[in-house]
């Protein structure tokens, strides 16, 4: 059963019957509307939308690079994966206008040419600031432990996470979040999806044994001992949603976490839950919305993965029966 597709089109046309023509940072302008949530039951496949072709490995590279902790771009180059590449050049570009007094300022070509082959360049032009990864692992509070005197050390939220999980997982403080006011002013992007939540419950007989047939049956084991015991769930919140271009990769990439912690955990993947504040067109993705609404969605395809260690922001991913129409172009706005 595919729904997913279906809500994302009624998302599409109710933003291009109620939006309101706002103007934004980028200059192009949008169609907007204000709060909207999607659900998706990850029991009726991978939420890989398939009214138009997503760049599934372009949304995993990225996901891998914010579980790594990374903040630097030239990880995603290596791995053919561009989507912050405008960001960290629009960066660089300004810093080259107000200082270069004369020298010639690299072309976008020329700038990730330089990021894949000048590693000192890429340390210094690559870097988009304390964005997603290092706030996942590496969350900085500035204080002073008064017996040691010594700062508090950082925060991992995903190793918390993945430990509260094990320990606690009826906890409803299961929770990461990407929004530092603190360090806000020095990101190159502020968090658009700012935090996620996770719920787990216990299955019931009949959900345990229908997990264990759907694994396969392993000799000399009692499924009961080993079937897993409880399905998990994700629901993550994001302040600003780009609604043609970027909604179907957040869709994407937190059902992509979320069967990578359950794997992690040894759950079962349950509820895929999107929070939308300001949901928008751009005005130069109206008429591709058009054509995508008028398409008829396919079945969902299936991710299996292999050897993981999502502390290393390292898995064998694969995607299995994906058959989308095909791509839709669009221009994306910095």
């Amino acid at each position: 059963m595919n729904n997913l597709d279906k809500q994302y089109q009624n998302l599409l046309s109710t933003i291009l019957k109620h939006g309101v023509v706002k103007q934004d940072r980028t200059g192009t302008g949008t169609k907007s509307i204000f709060g909207y949530t999607i659900r998706h039951n990850m029991q009726d496949g991978f939420p890989l939308l398939t009214t138009k072709k997503v760049a599934f490995k372009t949304m995993a590279t990225e996901l891998l690079w914010f579980l790594k902790g990374d903040t630097n771009i030239k990880y995603l180059v290596d791995n053919g994966c561009n989507i912050w590449n405008g960001d960290a050049y629009k960066s660089y570009e300004k810093y080259a206008k107000d200082n270069s007094y004369g020298v010639d300022i690299f072309s976008m070509e020329e700038f990730i040419d330089e990021i894949k082959t000048n590693d000192e360049f890429a340390e210094k032009w690559g870097e988009l600031g304390p964005i997603y990864g290092k706030q996942w692992r590496d969350w900085k509070i500035n204080l002073i432990d008064p017996n040691t005197m010594e700062f508090v050390p950082p925060v991992d939220q995903i190793q918390n996470l993945i430990n509260d999980l094990k320990t606690n997982p009826d906890s409803r403080r299961l929770m990461v979040n990407a929004w530092n006011v603190g360090e806000l002013n020095d990101m190159t992007l502020p968090p658009c999806h700012y935090g996620f939540q996770i719920y787990t419950r216990k299955l019931d007989i009949d959900e345990r044994m229908a997990e264990y047939e759907k694994r396969g049956y392993i000799k000399n084991i009692d499924p009961l001992d080993w079937a897993p015991e409880r399905a998990i769930s994700l629901m993550w919140n994001q302040r600003s949603v780009d609604t043609f271009l970027g909604l179907p990769f957040n869709i994407a990439s937190y059902g992509l976490l979320l069967e990578m912690i359950a794997k992690e955990v040894n759950m079962v993947p349950d509820q895929l839950i999107g929070n939308l504040g300001d949901t928008h067109l751009y005005l130069d993705h109206l008429d591709q919305a058009e054509e995508q609404i008028r398409r008829v969605p396919f079945g969902l395809p299936s991710v299996e993965i292999g050897e993981l260690d999502i502390l290393k922001g390292s898995a064998e991913i694969e995607l299995k029966n994906y058959k989308p129409h095909p791509a839709i172009k669009a221009p994306l706005s910095n």
